[in-house]
């Protein structure tokens, strides 16, 4: 699937919440991709964003193009493989807020679902048991409306969509995902309403434990 109609917000058009010698954390907005994408009409990423200004930075981890929220990013290659290697370990935590669709029935719980990519949709994931990779997202009810439910959602896998699939197989898609809501969920938002708003991980260089925040925009 291509991005169609791709215009990043430029305003802010970096935003950063914390800076030292060995690392980035900056507040991805909404609508701009983490990387640049193949076409030359998607270079403009936050990637090529920080690099005008840190050359050396480089991307540790990803959000979805539709998701806002937490990005950390490494400023040498030491703080690169000390970063990538608490990910890789899973010793990094990471927590987000969504709308969902509907009620859930469970106010609490998790979704152990595989995940492999929807070649013929790409790029689109789905649940795939046999060839899928192991996915885990906990989950719980944060506040109830009519029609849609506001959620705290934490992945302990990093899958590509995980928590986009994951509320859809529960029935509850979130609000505004022009990839797997149904019409009527994504009527109610004109953004996607996932945010990455909580992340901890140890400093690369000091090995202080961290945690920033970035209250949800919605």
């Amino acid at each position: 699937m291509a991005i169609l109609n791709y215009a990043p917000p430029v305003s802010p058009y970096i935003e950063i919440l914390h800076q030292d010698d060995d690392i980035l954390v900056l507040n991805k907005p909404s609508g701009l991709l983490s990387v640049p994408g193949k076409a030359v009409e998607h270079k403009d990423s936050l990637q090529l964003r920080v690099q005008r200004v840190f050359p050396t930075a480089t991307i540790v981890h990803r959000l979805d193009m539709a998701t806002s929220g937490l990005m950390l990013m490494a400023l040498n290659k030491d703080s690169h493989r000390h970063l990538s290697r608490q990910f890789e370990l899973r010793q990094t935590s990471k927590r987000y807020q969504a709308w969902v669709w509907g009620t859930l029935e469970n106010k609490a719980g998790s979704v152990e679902l595989p995940l492999i990519c929807d070649w013929p949709n790409r790029p689109k994931q789905m649940v795939d048991h046999e060839r899928g990779k192991p996915a885990l997202t906990y989950y719980k009810t944060l506040e109830q409306q009519a029609q849609c439910a506001k959620v705290e959602l934490i992945p302990v896998t990093g899958r590509s969509h995980q928590l986009r699939v994951h509320m859809l197989s529960l029935g509850h898609p979130i609000l505004g995902d022009r990839l797997y809501a149904h019409a009527d969920a994504l009527a109610m938002a004109k953004r996607l309403q996932l945010h990455a708003c909580e992340i901890s991980f140890c400093h690369p260089k000091s090995q202080e434990k961290l945690t920033f925040s970035s209250p949800s925009p919605f």
